[in-house]
């Protein structure tokens, strides 16, 4: 490796380097985003109680099995061939001629939007059972339950898997190539072609890759303390002194 070719090759090509870096941040945090509500309202069906009998049954058992289904085939196909089919396949059974800034945003939310929808049943199961039982007691209903008393706890339980995923779908950006997406690894073939150093430009993206995976944890850790509050906290007031009696 010279370190000579790795400064020149940065210091020629680093707004390509830039721009495919934004466009990698972009793509993950937006389709993370778009992921995490897809999951979030998968979750939520997922683990609405099914009646013994009637059309609601019907009605419901028809959507799980849809969300099964999705679940199944976006979780148990790569990416890399889910960006192809959904490219090229909707042109081609559609007539639709995506942007590939548009295919590579459904793509990277649809797939997260599988994983996140079995991240959030988890989140909803793992809830004490009791916390429902007594919602339906004071005549909360289903989505009230949610709203009121589960989706907070859910959404700071899951909140570690759901940067998880975000920092997956920085790397896991790199497939979306395959549809021409002017992303780090695209651009950096690009740079690599041009200077044929080949180890020295993928070096430098690896480089990049990991400060930006490093910096997007730190931020999500130093979020979920946020989110968790001080570890040792006094209550405000006074002590009022009982008397013996």
């Amino acid at each position: 490796m010279s370190v000579e070719w790795i400064v020149k090759i940065v210091s020629e090509n680093w707004p390509m380097f830039l721009r495919g870096a934004g466009m990698t941040l972009f793509i993950a945090l937006i389709g993370t985003i778009f992921g995490a509500v897809i999951g979030l309202i998968a979750g939520i069906i997922r683990t609405i109680p099914v009646p013994e009998r009637g059309a609601k049954k019907v009605i419901l058992k028809l959507i799980n099995l849809i969300l099964s289904v999705y679940i199944e085939f976006f979780r148990g196909t790569p990416m890399i061939v889910q960006a192809m089919v959904i490219y090229y396949g909707s042109a081609l059974a559609f007539g639709i001629d995506m942007n590939v800034i548009t295919a590579a945003l459904i793509v990277v939310s649809i797939n997260t939007g599988a994983y996140m929808a079995e991240i959030v049943r988890g989140g909803i199961v793992s809830i004490d059972k009791g916390q429902f039982e007594a919602a339906q007691a004071i005549g909360m209903n289903h989505i009230q339950t949610m709203i009121n008393v589960v989706l907070p706890q859910v959404i700071r339980n899951i909140l570690p898997a759901t940067g998880n995923q975000f920092v997956i779908n920085i790397k896991d950006t790199s497939v979306l190539n395959v549809i021409s997406v002017s992303e780090l690894y695209f651009l950096t073939k690009s740079v690599a072609g041009n200077n044929f150093r080949y180890f020295e430009s993928f070096f430098v993206a690896c480089v990049i890759y990991f400060v930006m995976t490093f910096i997007v944890t730190r931020i999500l850790l130093y979020f979920e303390r946020k989110i968790d509050g001080p570890k040792n906290y006094q209550i405000l007031g006074e002590e009022i002194d009982v008397p013996a009696k």
